[in-house]
């Protein structure tokens, strides 16, 4: 059976990659993204009948809608994975902008909340399906980003409950933590000098760069029968970060010199 992929965020980075991933496995693709062209161009050079709408996750109505007429076209869907997500600076809670603040809890967990609601509920009356939230490293520890850090957290919980909730309906709900990935958003920051490429590297237990495909690869084992039980888990694809910032950071030093 051919199954259908919805990716939020799919015209760039993370969803870019699961789209293609997706497609390459056969599945019928939306990529839902607020940049309505780069979704098309996406969409098009897939090919396969891969499909888009310039959706913003905020607009619950617009969610809806393109729900509604996701389903009348191919039926419920088989896959969610809600990628559609803003970066911050580096700020203090006492100085952040409230304006930008807002606007990263709007796009990163209302936007999640809404686009598991529009499509979990076409899940659930299916009795079948499976949604990827992407949260972050930062869902496990504090890092100076007052809004994007506590908004991926929450996104942790939020999997947890869904999971619940949805279980018992024949409906997984996982998550993914990535580390810094090399996405188009994070290269930009790179390029601006607001992120350092080999201090990105130094962080994991492993010495690489995570590329979107990384995250893909993960995304489609968790929508896979291989992962049937597999639910309510946000699982880091991190290179070792989460282990190496303590071990790292050990006040007696490290047991070797480079």
């Amino acid at each position: 059976m051919t199954r259908t992929a919805v990716i939020t965020g799919g015209a760039s980075g993370l969803g870019e990659a699961c789209a293609r991933r997706f497609a390459a496995e056969g599945a019928r693709v939306w990529i839902l993204d607020a940049n309505a062209a780069r979704a098309a161009e996406v969409a098009a050079d897939i090919g396969g009948g891969a499909r888009s709408a310039g959706i913003d996750v905020t607009d619950e109505a617009a969610l809806l809608a393109i729900a509604e007429r996701i389903e009348a076209d191919t039926g419920a869907p088989d896959i969610l994975v809600t990628s559609a997500g803003i970066l911050e600076t580096v700020a203090t809670v006492m100085d952040e902008d409230m304006a930008i603040h807002d606007r990263v809890w709007a796009v990163n967990y209302r936007g999640t909340v809404l686009s598991c609601r529009a499509f979990g509920r076409q899940m659930r009356a299916a009795g079948r399906g499976a949604i990827v939230t992407i949260g972050s490293v930062n869902s496990f520890s504090a890092l100076p980003l007052p809004a994007y850090g506590p908004s991926k957290t929450a996104i942790l919980r939020l999997t947890q409950i869904l999971s619940v909730e949805l279980g018992r309906h024949g409906v997984r709900v996982n998550a993914l933590a990535p580390t810094y990935v090399i996405t188009p958003a994070m290269q930009a920051r790179i390029d601006a000098g607001e992120r350092d490429p080999a201090v990105i590297r130094a962080s994991g237990a492993l010495d690489m760069l995570v590329m979107p495909r990384h995250i893909a690869d993960v995304v489609a084992f968790l929508c896979s029968d291989a992962a049937a039980a597999i639910t309510g888990v946000t699982l880091p694809v991190d290179a070792g970060y989460a282990a190496a910032v303590s071990y790292k950071s050990f006040a007696g030093g490290l047991p070797w010199k480079d």
